[in-house]
C-alpha cells in the first residue's frame, strides 16, 4: 500500500513538470526531491523515463475517460462541457498544458511506446466526440473542436491572457 502511494506520488510529481515543460523537464533526480524519496525509489517503480512516461500517459488517458463518462450517452451540450473542463482547469487551475498536447508537440523526440500512448489518448477524445456530436450540425467536426481546445489552451497560456481561451471555446465549442 506504501508503495502504491509513493507510486502515485512520483506519478504526480512527474505529471506536474511533464505539463510544464515536456519530455527532458525532469530527472528522476528531481521527482525524487519533489516527492521526498531517493532516487532509487523512483527507479524501483519505474526503471526507465520511458516507462515513467508510458504510464504517465496512461493514467492521464484514464482519468480523463473516467471524467468524460460515455459520449454516445450524453447530450452535445454535456459532452462538450465536460471536455472544455478539463482543458480549462490544466488552465486556469494549475497553468499547465494539456499533458498529450505538450507531449505530441515532441513526438519525434519521443519513444515509440510513448508516442503510441498519446496517439491513443487523442484517438479517445476524437471518438469520445465523434459519439457525442453525432450528425448536428453547427459544432464543427470533432477534429476541430480538439483542435480549438488545444489551440486556445496554448495560446492563452502563452499570453497568459485565460480570456483568449474563453473567448475560443465559446465560439467553437
Amino acid at each position: 500500500m506504501a508503495n502504491d502511494g509513493i507510486r502515485e506520488r512520483i506519478l504526480d510529481a512527474a505529471e506536474r513538470r511533464a505539463q510544464r515543460g515536456g519530455y527532458n523537464a525532469f530527472s528522476f533526480r528531481e521527482l525524487a526531491a519533489d516527492v521526498g524519496v531517493k532516487s532509487s525509489s523512483v527507479h524501483y517503480h519505474f526503471a526507465t523515463k520511458e516507462a515513467l512516461l508510458q504510464a504517465l500517459v496512461e493514467r492521464y488517458c484514464a482519468r480523463t475517460r473516467e471524467r468524460l463518462g460515455e459520449g454516445a450517452m450524453l447530450s452535445p451540450d454535456e459532452a462538450l462541457r465536460r471536455l472544455t473542463a478539463i482543458f480549462r482547469e490544466a488552465l486556469v487551475d494549475d497553468n499547465r498544458m494539456c499533458l498529450c498536447g505538450l507531449l505530441a508537440a515532441e513526438r519525434d523526440g519521443l519513444p515509440p511506446n510513448v508516442d503510441a500512448a498519446v496517439a491513443d489518448y487523442f484517438r479517445m477524445i476524437l471518438a469520445y466526440l465523434r459519439a457525442a456530436l453525432g450528425d448536428e450540425e453547427g459544432r464543427g467536426t470533432p477534429e476541430a473542436v480538439l483542435a480549438t481546445l488545444e489551440g486556445a489552451l496554448i495560446v492563452a497560456r502563452s499570453l497568459c491572457d485565460h480570456s483568449i481561451f474563453e473567448r475560443a471555446v465559446a465560439q467553437h465549442c
